[in-house]
């Protein structure tokens, strides 16, 4: 049963793409949920196509003291969150050897460091309730060499081992830490690097058993999947969104194997 009725979530990064796709997810179970990004204006109006209970506000994960006082808000105007998203994220693309320290900073910082920070603030208040779920957003580049994304496959890395050590700290409070992994998703950010010939959309097809590209929703499924109550022994666990993607193993496209008859 997909309810999360009584529940209050934070989405960061949440005005397009796997973000927005997580917000209206969680609102749709009966969650109320506060969209956040760093621009204001675009997180109030998501938040304004949930509902009337839910709210937008600006919340830059660079800043803690942005982030605490986002959490702060958060709890004066709809209580305290039990869900917390994690999915604000950036990304450089070049060749290893080519990255400034402002590029590899900038990408941690958001990546890696902004989501401890909204782990620290808002998993105190979960904490504190005895009760919550936090579901970061990885990326299947934690787990493969994807070249060209040093920064970006760090930053996702890191996420997966936090995920792991707040998960193991913090289930004895009642607080659940998970992360999903998808793999290629149709957001913005892959539709530019297919456009720019970075990524190949018929090669990624073509090894993908499920025989497309995930959509943001296929995501955030998976992330209200890990909210639900009925997954309450489920912690420090990284979920892998790909269609199949990355255990593909045969030398040919997966589309032979959707067509034969075995």
């Amino acid at each position: 049963m997909s309810d999360l009725t009584g529940e209050v979530a934070v989405v960061t990064g949440a005005t397009k793409g796997i973000g927005e796709a997580i917000a209206h997810t969680l609102a749709d179970a009966g969650a109320q949920v506060a969209v956040t990004s760093r621009d204001a204006e675009a997180a109030e109006g998501v938040a304004a196509t949930l509902g009337r209970e839910h709210i937008g506000l600006a919340m830059d994960v660079r800043s803690t003291v942005a982030v605490d006082n986002a959490a702060a808000e958060i709890v004066r105007r709809i209580g305290t969150p039990t869900i917390l998203v994690n999915n604000a994220g950036v990304n450089r693309i070049g060749p290893a050897e080519s990255f400034t320290d402002d590029d590899w900073e900038s990408v941690l910082d958001v990546n890696l460091t902004g989501v401890y920070r909204c782990c620290r603030a808002f998993g105190r208040l979960m904490l504190d309730a005895g009760k919550g779920s936090i579901v970061n957003v990885s990326s299947l580049s934690a787990r493969m060499g994807l070249p060209g994304r040093a920064p970006y496959a760090a930053s996702k890395a890191g996420i997966v081992g936090l995920t792991q050590t707040l998960g193991v700290e913090w289930a004895g409070r009642g607080v659940r830490v998970n992360a999903v992994l998808p793999g290629p998703v149709r957001t913005p950010m892959v539709a530019d690097a297919i456009a720019r010939g970075i990524l190949d959309e018929h090669e990624i097809t073509e090894r993908t058993p499920a025989g497309r590209i995930a959509r943001p929703e296929d995501v955030a499924g998976a992330v209200l999947l890990l909210c639900l109550p009925a997954s309450g022994f489920v912690t420090a666990q990284s979920l892998v969104v790909d269609g199949g993607y990355s255990v593909y193993g045969a030398s040919h496209g997966a589309s032979q194997i959707r067509d034969r008859v075995t």
